[in-house]
């Protein structure tokens, strides 16, 4: 069992997610950390690209994720997200943590996050 990982940590991007109106209508930032199971030997021998996950397209992606339609929960949102990480057959688990910073509370808070774990079938 491998216990190699690939993490991508507070990637940044604003997306219309939210059951209130103004959330729809204005948007706000989201804060995204996936982190990866993954067979690293392969690339760490043959040092190519296309032996493991793509982090710089993956990032695109989840950031496409975020800005594109709108979902009332973010845990709708970190489902997507995590199912997208799964479509690479090299991933075996994700962990994806969506943190709403400006979440709309009745009380003080520095963030709201919710964290999805998906393993591969």
């Amino acid at each position: 069992m491998t216990r190699d990982r690939i993490s991508i940590l507070g990637l940044q991007a604003f997306g219309h997610h939210g059951v209130l109106a103004h959330e729809r209508e204005f948007g706000q930032r989201f804060v995204i950390d996936v982190l990866l199971t993954v067979d690293l030997e392969p690339a760490a021998s043959s040092d190519d690209l296309t032996d493991t996950v793509d982090y710089g397209a993956l990032s695109a992606d989840i950031a496409t994720i975020v800005a594109g339609d709108p979902v009332d929960l973010i845990e709708t949102l970190a489902g997507r997200i995590a199912d997208r990480c799964l479509q690479d057959r090299r991933v075996l688990n994700a962990e994806v943590t969506v943190h709403k910073p400006s979440a709309p509370l009745p009380v003080v808070a520095a963030e709201v996050a919710v964290t999805v774990h998906r393993a591969a079938t």
